[in-house]
Formats: C-alpha cells, structure tokens, sequence
C-alpha cells in the first residue's frame, strides 16, 4: 500500500530549461486550507503543478456517501493529466491539506508542450504508469488485508517520511498530517481521515487502534497517532502475529 506519489516528482525530474518552460506556459494560484485543486466529475482539462503545500486525493465510493483517499500529493508533482489528455471527466477530487500554491496550466498549452518535448512526454507517462501499478496494489491490499493491517500498514508508510518530506515538523492544524518526535513518530490524522485512507469505517478504525493502544503499540489524542513501536507495527503490517 501507498499513498505517497513516485519518488522522483514531475517537477523534479524536468531540467532546467523544461522546468522554466514548463511553469511559463500557466499561472501561480494559491489554495486555502481544504479547497479543491480539482474536482471529481468535472470536464475541465486544465493540469495543476504543486509547487508547496500537500494535498489529498479522493474518490466517492460506490455507495457515494463516503470517499476513500488514494494519495497525497506534494512539491512537484503533476495532477489532472488523465483528463487534460483523453478529456474525460475528473476522475478524482484534489484538495488542499493546508495552505497550496499551485502553478495552474490549460490543456490546450500543456498538450501541445508534450508534442514538441518527448522526453517530458515520456515522464507523464511514467507517472501514469506508476499511479496506475499503484491503484493495483491499493485495490489489492482493500481486498485482501484486514483493517488492522491496513491501518498498521498506513501508520507505518507515513512515519517512515524524511523530516524533509510531507510530514516534516509540524503541529495540528497546520497543514501537515505527521511529525518527528523525540519519543517517535507523530500523525496527524483524524480518525475518520485514517479511515478514508484505508477504505474502512470509522468505527473499524477506532476498534484497531483500541487494540494498538492496549499492546502500547501507538498512542492516541486529539488528531494525533504516536508511533510508539514501528517495529511490531510493521509486522503486523505485513500480516506477522507474536
């Protein structure tokens, strides 16, 4: 399971000259907290380069009371291809975790930019195709792991970020999901937030983390889980029983 995007992001992987050219051909756009950079359903075509801050991305289910969370999005990375490419309906929702600042491209432009630049072609292309190996592998994990091991799994990809990556020192509320603590690593994840992003109820959430408290495995607050002992949450991760 995943939820980060490709080490190398779009942005990062450009040279010099692709990446002026590339942020020539749109506008800065800064997003408050919890606005969407894109929309589910939507037919626009325009791309969205992160250029600081994170930012979810979510699906309805399919019983469209509840979403799921597939990813969170950071510096440099590239969203909304899909649809400026097969103009297509948004499949997926982006919204801001935090304060964004965004470099808002029109299809058209990025289109005819791919066309002329194979090489930058061939890293949306790469990106696709790792998004895509991805879902798999969600898809996989919702269908054969128990909500404990998604939930031990997940609690353990984002305690594992670089204090320079995502969740880099921060406190609740400022647009950060996770921390570096002295006494371990910090998530700042409602529970109901933890739950989209393991396809289960809040209420199964709360029952694993019940069970991860009474083993002093993590320790729980307001918007918070402390990871107390990443070695045995990673085991259960991947499925291991003491």
């Amino acid at each position: 399971m995943g939820l980060l995007g490709d080490e190398l992001a779009f942005g990062r992987a450009l040279t010099a000259p692709e990446y002026e050219s590339v942020m020539a051909l749109g506008h800065r756009k800064e997003y408050p907290a919890d606005a969407p950079l894109l929309t589910e359903g939507d037919r626009t075509g325009h791309v969205v380069i992160m250029l600081r801050g994170w930012a979810t991305v979510s699906r309805t289910t399919d019983r469209g009371a509840t979403r799921l969370i597939l990813g969170l999005r950071g510096p440099g990375e590239l969203l909304g291809e899909m649809a400026a490419l097969d103009s297509h309906p948004r499949s997926a929702t982006v919204r801001a975790l935090g304060t964004v600042e965004a470099s808002v491209i029109g299809g058209d432009a990025f289109r005819r930019f791919l066309a002329t630049h194979p090489r930058v072609s061939g890293l949306v292309i790469r990106q696709l195709t790792f998004r895509l190996r991805s879902a798999d592998q969600e898809r996989s994990a919702l269908a054969s792991l128990t909500v404990l091991q998604r939930l031990a799994s997940r609690l353990t990809e984002l305690s594992r970020v670089a204090p320079s990556g995502p969740y880099a020192p921060s406190a609740p509320g400022s647009g950060h999901a996770g921390t570096r603590q002295p006494t371990g690593a910090v998530v700042h994840l409602a529970q109901d937030e933890l739950a989209a992003t393991v396809g289960a109820t809040r209420e199964a959430v709360a029952k694993a983390l019940r069970l991860l408290r009474t083993q002093n495995i993590v320790r729980t607050g307001t918007r918070m889980v402390e990871i107390l002992d990443p070695a045995l949450l990673a085991l259960l991760a991947e499925g291991h029983r003491e």
